[in-house]
């Protein structure tokens, strides 16, 4: 009796792992599971992942491995990894030839299929490459020195691993392609390779999500949503689904330095999320201690009740907008980060580099900048116009708002 007792118990405890494993994440085992991946993708033995190297193979390995664990299929073209190679001109001024023939950097995308039998098809991507040791698109001011990227961006990768989690326990009518981008700091090359060489039709292809950096989900909670003009559907969506009180921080251009520009230019929807820059950004000191898991979480909740909730539209329509190419160009720079999760009046600082401008007039993280020189600063926009009038050993008066006062400061450019 005791022995078909047992027998009977293993059975049940069998069945039970099972359903667990078949069953949607709850939000534990999805903050289990990104603290697991972002430690491993931005740890010291990967090197920073820089395209070509070691350390970023070993990321694409265990991107694929994670992809076929969830279920999803391979679309690569060598399984779920997509190579490509990218040949550099000794001509400065010439563009880097992206391709499979020839001599060059070899990096590979790695790419999922989630099949819902459906006849549309949403494409969620992340860059999971970095800078390497640094070089160039460094801001350390030092010996070369590991940059691991935890946030920018085994964040991102991390939550495409999380979404496809959620999305396979979805019942949507549309497919999902998952893939990881390499080559992105260097100039969107995976993702322009991918769209110029893709392994589905584009024209099954609804709308594209790229996450990058969002493992710093700040106090505000603020949550930065690039590409709400590229389709005339998703500024009616952001606040119905925002059941978290995150405060949703929009831009309309679908163009900017990430890997859903490369599908915007394809004539697709994009939206892109980020929580904000940070004083570790293309530093060593990105590290995954740093990373706002429970924020993580949220990011990744509220985006996959966008996807459902757009899964209900039809194909959606796609709008060109007002892109970044726009904006004014500058020759000099004061050194500071600014705080783009910011939407009061003026350009808050959230870091200030060393013996920089900005750092030798005083100027601190936190301070609202809201004159420079003869022009009052409103916003990004109207302060980048600003800095656009000055040249390098010009001098300006520039007005901070510090803990509720006005200081003034001299920056000397």
């Amino acid at each position: 009796m005791k022995k078909i007792l047992s027998y009977s118990l293993l059975i049940l405890a069998g069945v039970l792992s099972a359903v667990s494993c078949d069953s949607p994440p709850s939000d534990e085992k999805l903050l289990s599971a990104l603290k697991e991946d972002v430690t491993f993708l931005a740890a010291d033995d990967l090197g920073g992942r820089a395209i070509g190297t070691e350390g970023e193979q070993k990321a694409a390995e265990y991107l694929a491995g994670e992809f076929e664990k969830i279920g999803l299929e391979p679309k690569g073209t060598e399984g779920f990894f997509q190579p490509f190679t990218v040949s550099k001109p000794t001509n400065p001024h010439e563009e880097a030839v992206i391709g499979t023939d020839g001599e060059g950097i070899t990096g590979r995308n790695v790419v999922g299929f989630l099949d819902k039998k459906a006849d549309k098809t949403i494409v969620i991507g992340a860059h999971f490459d970095h800078l390497g040791m640094g070089g160039q698109g460094s801001l350390h001011r030092g010996d070369s020195a590991i940059h691991n990227g935890a946030d920018d961006n085994a964040s991102g990768t991390a939550a495409l691993l999380a979404l496809a989690k959620i999305l396979q326990h979805e019942e949507l009518k549309s497919n999902v392609l998952f893939i990881a981008f390499s080559g992105e700091e260097n100039g969107l090359w995976g993702s322009n390779y991918f769209v110029k060489n893709p392994t589905i039709d584009l024209k099954m292809v609804n709308y594209m999500i790229n996450m990058d950096m969002v493992g710093r989900l700040n106090e505000e909670k603020s949550l930065a949503v690039y590409g709400v003009g590229t389709s005339p559907s998703f500024p009616s969506i952001l606040d119905p689904i925002n059941s978290d009180s995150l405060k949703i921080v929009t831009t309309e251009s679908g163009v900017g330095p990430s890997d859903h520009t490369s599908f915007y230019l394809q004539d697709l929807p994009v939206l892109h999320f980020f929580t904000g820059q940070h004083e570790d950004y293309h530093k060593p000191s990105d590290d995954s201690d740093k990373i706002n898991y429970e924020g993580l979480v949220t990011v990744v909740r509220y985006i996959s009740r966008l996807v459902a909730q757009l899964d209900a539209e039809p194909k959606l329509a796609f709008t060109k907008t007002k892109d970044s190419s726009d904006s004014p160009r500058f020759t000099v720079s004061m050194g500071v980060v600014p705080d783009y999760m910011f939407d009061g009046k003026g350009m808050r600082i959230d870091g200030v580099s060393e013996d920089k401008p900005a750092q030798a007039a005083g100027l601190l993280k936190g301070d609202v900048v809201v004159q420079m020189g003869d022009s009052t600063v409103y916003d990004m926009m109207s302060y980048m116009r600003a800095l656009s009038a000055f040249q390098k050993g010009d001098s300006t008066k520039v007005v901070i708002e510090r803990s509720g006062q006005k200081v003034e400061a001299v920056v000397k450019f």
